[in-house]
């Protein structure tokens, strides 16, 4: 199993119609209540639980549900499988080991979740029309179920480094990149198209954007998920798109509540303290916040992290009553969903079992439960925590009433079902794809360019070798970074030659690339998280040594500036996609020009206590 955050199946079904046997048994199941909900929702600007039908309705809907009923719809789980009743043996086993169903047909019948999160590991995610088949899929299987409800289907598509969406679709510049442009308008555009693709493949709720303000370079988790380190322009930022999901009917998630901004420690794998004081959060971590609920978002994720200075007791945010019940609810305001992080990731597995968490988290406040490493544990902790008394019904009732909220806002009553024309409309459109190239193009941040060695010249630096890192694709459907840039280049008139020298290339690896550099007119170097002691710095260091001009585009943080202070140019890309890759191509060669501003500073690598460029350094020509 790995953590959130962070095919053909034959003849495609037709799209159902109003008439069909999963409509009908919708109709059957929620009564008079569907003839409500059924007008909700309906518009693309409905995204959000205010848009939802009436309380009394919902609560109507509630009231014909069993116990077991009601816990599931708390949970978000993942799935294996291209198909909701057919996947490949492998997933059927993968299924079976983890979850103990081999489907998610299978899945929806035994546990009645609420939810289900796409993964591209998971193989959810091959192609648009497969996952708008899944989509369907699963939603049918819920539908005819007794007392059937819509799935909120899900998934982690900031873009950028995380993307569970790959290409045909479009893939816009992440977080660190839009922030680096500036415009509110681009995040609004980037959230409205790409939020309009995932509704037409079936995913409602984006686990997008990240709220954090990411105040410290060594950051291992967030980094250039985050739109940069001033707090206010973050908020800005969010604001946009958190606008734009909405515009596209779907629920953005604003994340990780109270902010992840600031660790050295990945909470996939530990448990991070933030040490700021209330007066720091106060002002560094929750104006996005704020700002998003100000926006009206869907839903809100948790951390899991420990914030001494909001709960003394310690536990993760996830757990926190006094951090999700007395600061979001109480303080902020906020009454939407609020989701948990992934349940399987060790930081909020460090002080509690698997079977405490969950009920923890709703006691906390959570409302959605979201891919717990044994969905049979936490189904069953949180069905004996209210048989028991621990948890009472009613508390399910507020939070599967905030999870009604947002699916009759989204549209999920009154329309469950995507089609391949609605995907062929709107997925990977040729209008899509040139607006994801310009957003980017407005991105690209040029750090350094002594003796004006950008833009490399057709007729002085025509022959060009691409070195650097190629670190996987996030989506796996782009890449390799070195030949992105290098067919990117030639495509502009040079000759370019790509080697890909890994991120700890070794002594002979680095003689390779500095015995290709020979005869080059410049060579162009991605790097990728350099450090003091990263071999990378040993392969610039010795490309600079022959005398060649040097490149160096920064494929993930611009923090790597600092570690190579001789490079004739830095361009900074805030990501290897290859639409980031191409716009940073396309600044080098001289088709655009950069107009990037750092939105984070840089610190010094010889004395971090100074900055080396601060926020809103670029250069441009």
């Amino acid at each position: 199993m790995r953590d959130s955050s962070t095919g053909s199946t034959g003849k495609p079904p037709k799209r159902p119609s109003p008439s069909s046997p999963s409509r009908r048994t919708l109709l059957a199941a929620t009564a008079g209540v569907t003839a409500a909900l059924a007008l909700e929702g309906t518009t693309a600007d409905a995204a959000g639980p205010e848009a939802g039908a009436d309380d009394k309705e919902l609560r109507a809907l509630i009231s014909r549900m069993t116990l077991e009923e009601k816990v599931g719809q708390l949970f978000v789980m993942r799935v294996y499988g291209h198909s909701a009743t057919a996947p490949d043996q492998a997933d059927i086993d993968a299924n079976l080991k983890e979850i103990g169903v081999r489907t998610a047909a299978e899945l929806l019948a035994r546990y009645r979740v609420g939810g289900i999160i796409y993964f591209s590991w998971a193989h959810n995610t091959r192609d648009p029309h497969q996952i708008a088949d899944l989509s369907n899929g699963i939603q049918r299987a819920s539908l005819d179920l007794p007392r059937g409800l819509p799935v909120l289907i899900s998934t982690d598509q900031e873009h950028g480094i995380v993307a569970r969406v790959g290409k045909p679709a479009t893939l816009f510049p992440g977080a660190m990149a839009l922030g680096a442009g500036g415009s509110r308008r681009d995040a609004r555009t980037a959230g409205r198209l790409g939020g309009a693709e995932l509704r037409a493949l079936g995913i409602r709720q984006d686990y997008a954007p990240v709220a954090d303000v990411n105040v410290n370079p060594a950051n291992p988790v967030i980094g250039v998920r985050s739109f940069g380190a001033d707090p206010e322009a973050v908020a800005r930022m969010v604001v946009s798109q958190v606008d734009g999901y909405r515009r596209s009917g779907v629920a953005a998630t604003a994340k990780h509540f109270p902010g992840h901004g600031d660790t050295e420690t990945d909470s996939h794998y530990g448990f991070p303290e933030i040490k700021h004081t209330r007066e720091q959060w106060t002002r560094l971590d929750a104006p996005p916040f704020r700002a998003a609920i100000r926006a009206g978002i869907g839903s809100i994720m948790t951390a899991h992290i420990m914030v001494p200075a909001l709960d003394p007791a310690e536990d993760p945010a996830t757990l926190s009553h006094p951090i999700l019940t007395g600061i979001l609810r109480e303080e902020l305001g906020y009454d939407g969903v609020v989701v948990t992080d992934s349940l399987g990731m060790q930081g909020v597995r460090t002080k509690y079992g698997d079977d405490r968490v969950p009920v923890l988290a709703l006691k906390a406040g959570v409302d959605q439960l979201l891919n717990p490493p044994s969905l049979d544990v936490a189904w069953n902790a949180v069905l004996n925590a209210v048989r028991g008394g621990e948890l009472t019904e009613a508390r399910l009732d507020q939070s599967i009433l905030r999870v009604l909220r947002l699916k009759a806002g989204l549209g999920l009553f009154g329309k469950p079902y995507v089609s391949h024309a609605g995907v062929d409309r709107v997925v990977g459109t040729r209008a899509h794809l040139a607006a994801a190239d310009r957003i980017a193009e407005r991105t690209t941040t040029l750090l350094v360019n002594r003796q004006r060695l950008l833009p490399l010249s057709r007729r002085g630096h025509r022959n060009v070798l691409v070195v650097g890192a190629d670190p996987a694709s996030p989506s796996g459907t782009t890449g390799p970074p070195t030949t992105v840039l290098a067919t990117a280049l030639t495509e502009l008139g040079f000759t370019a030659t790509a080697l890909s020298t890994g991120t700890a290339p070794t002594q002979a690896t680095i003689d390779r690339a500095v015995a290709a550099a020979d005869g080059k007119d410049a060579v162009v170097v991605g790097t990728y998280n350099v450090t003091a002691s990263s071999s990378q710095r040993t392969l610039v260091e010795a490309l600079l040594a022959t005398g060649v001009p040097v490149v160096a585009v920064a494929v993930r943080n611009p923090y790597d500036v600092a570690q190579l202070p001789d490079v004739g140019a830095y361009v900074a890309s805030y990501s290897w996609t290859d639409v980031e890759l191409r716009a940073a191509a396309r600044v080098i060669a001289g088709r655009a020009a950069p107009r990037g501003r750092l939105p984070v500073p840089v610190q010094r690598a010889d004395d971090p206590t100074q900055v080396l460029y601060p926020i809103g350094h670029g250069l441009t020509y």
